[in-house]
């Protein structure tokens, strides 16, 4: 597969998007929750990276190329966390280099961050397997414990490890290329869902720039209903925003 991928946003594009890709048996076991996709989804929103699609995938080597070469084609960034530890189903580094038709190989460099961070760790073969590159890649600084992620192309290759993860995704994040913020606002009132599910799609309709959508739930005013806007530019969101409001104010119940 060629290292071009169809999403690539042009300079000065107001969108940019990715997707995430979580690697591990223990995610779709349940054994351990994902905490992950939502600070990541969170994070690039806040730098105009719009995240489109959410895989979770086994520890499985055909699998993990596959959805690697097909996210990576169909937008700008792929983002994954898991499987780059020392242990034998720590695979994300060997399919990613599948995937890309490249050699892993252990790097010096790599070798060299994990002895900086820890001179008296033994560099047991278990932890060389933290020091392999597909070839091409570039390391992401790993403060938390100095075995690096990598970025090849357009794939951003992080740990699972929700501390050393979000280091990582600082590190990286300099070198990423947003687009335009996606802006949001929230209005909630005592308004039934199935009340302005027609009004809101009126209003959706009125405003193609925007995002518009509905959330039921309790709180501790009683039940309320919440409408999420969004839009990239300001002056759209408020517009939206103000006709949302007059919208609440006609079908709430209080």
């Amino acid at each position: 597969m060629s290292d071009t991928h169809e999403g690539q946003a042009g300079e000065g594009a107001d969108e940019v998007s990715a997707a995430i890709l979580v690697i591990g048996d223990e995610i779709l076991s349940g054994r351990t929750k994902d905490k992950n996709i939502g600070y990541i989804a969170e994070y690039l929103t806040e730098i105009g990276i719009d995240i489109r699609e959410v895989r979770v995938v086994p520890d499985d080597p055909p699998e993990i190329a596959a959805a690697v070469n097909a996210l990576r084609a169909r937008y700008d960034y792929l983002f994954t966390t898991g499987g780059i530890g020392p242990t034998h189903d720590d695979i994300t580094a060997d399919c990613v280099a599948d995937a890309f038709g490249v050699a892993l190989e252990v790097r010096e460099d790599a070798v060299s961050a994990m002895r900086n961070r820890y001179p008296e760790l033994e560099l047991t073969p278990a932890r060389l397997r933290m020091a392999r590159i597909p070839e091409g890649g570039t390391l992401i600084d790993n403060p938390v414990s100095g075995a690096p992620g990598f970025v090849i192309g357009n794939v951003i290759v992080m740990a699972g490890v929700p501390k050393i993860m979000q280091a990582m995704l600082d590190n990286v994040a300099p070198t990423l290329k947003g687009g335009k913020p996606l802006l949001s606002e929230t209005r909630t009132g005592a308004i039934r869902e199935g009340d302005i599910a027609g009004p809101l799609g009126e209003l959706q309709a009125r405003f193609p720039e925007t995002r518009m959508g509905s959330y039921p739930g309790y709180t501790d005013k009683g039940f309320q209903t919440s409408v999420v806007v969004r839009a990239r530019d300001p002056q759209v969101l408020a517009s939206a925003i103000a006709e949302v409001e007059k919208m609440i104010a006609e079908y709430r119940r209080d």
